[in-house]
């Protein structure tokens, strides 16, 4: 199991028994208006099937790649376009379904969690289920439209970001020109530190390497001295530059 998957799971699993109130109310519907679209206050007695997702996602920090939605139909669309979306369920997947049978992404109505998959069957957590319950199920595909799996995203998009990242240190040390650079003015750099970076960049890898201990005084802004260590360790051939995802704080 992924760590997502794990992280997912587990924040869903906290508040199995939970029931919305009479009015419809639900702590995860209240959340979402506060946290995630303030634009209508129905949301805290909306169907929640999906924004309870949203919720456990940001308690689990890794709702960059689960999405946070209301809607199903956007929800599951999310999916496609990060080129997340499968016909084969696996722990931490979300599980999109038609009970009208109609296998379109249009007709979904009803978001869970995979929790385990055997066969043709799932174990699932879903929100709003039995009109009012968190609660686990035990179903079978046949209303089934698709997966969106959290997993795939976090690859496609750490792998991105880690082409980005290598191609524009390479480009700003003598790589691929075709490849967007962060110029120097992007930094705000005073003429002293540019002419230091304009040292830097014009020595060949080796003398860059026995350089770059010197540039630790303190001289250069943070952002800068960490591109000019990547770009003298991919001229080495070392892949140590990969970008990292901030996660957005857990609300209080």
């Amino acid at each position: 199991m992924t760590s997502i998957a794990d992280g997912l799971l587990r924040a869903a699993q906290k508040d199995l028994g939970y029931r919305e109130q009479s009015n419809g109310y639900t702590k995860f519907g209240d959340w979402y208006y506060a946290n995630v679209d303030q634009s209508d206050s129905y949301f805290k007695t909306a169907p929640w099937c999906d924004m309870f997702i949203a919720w456990a996602a940001n308690e689990a920090g890794v709702e960059q790649y689960v999405g946070e939605f209301a809607y199903t139909v956007d929800h599951a669309k999310w999916f496609m376009e990060q080129g997340a979306w499968s016909d084969t369920p696996e722990p931490g997947a979300l599980v999109f379904y038609d009970w009208a049978g109609s296998d379109s992404v249009e007709g979904i109505d009803h978001v869970g969690i995979v929790e385990k998959a055997e066969g043709q069957n799932i174990s699932t957590i879903e929100a709003n289920v039995d009109a009012i319950w968190l609660k686990r199920k035990e179903r079978d595909q046949s209303n089934v439209v698709g997966y969106g799996l959290p997993r795939k995203v976090q690859e496609n998009k750490d792998g991105s970001l880690a082409q980005e990242s290598e191609g524009t240190a390479a480009a700003a040390f003598g790589g691929d020109t075709e490849t967007p650079v962060k110029s120097a003015a992007m930094f705000d750099l005073s003429p002293a530190d540019q002419k230091t970076v304009a040292s830097v960049t014009a020595a060949s890898p080796d003398a860059r390497s026995s350089m770059t201990p010197a540039i630790h005084d303190g001289a250069l802004p943070a952002a800068l001295l960490t591109l000019l260590l990547c770009a003298t360790l991919v001229a080495k051939g070392v892949n140590a530059c990969k970008s990292v995802e901030r996660h957005r704080a857990v609300p209080a």
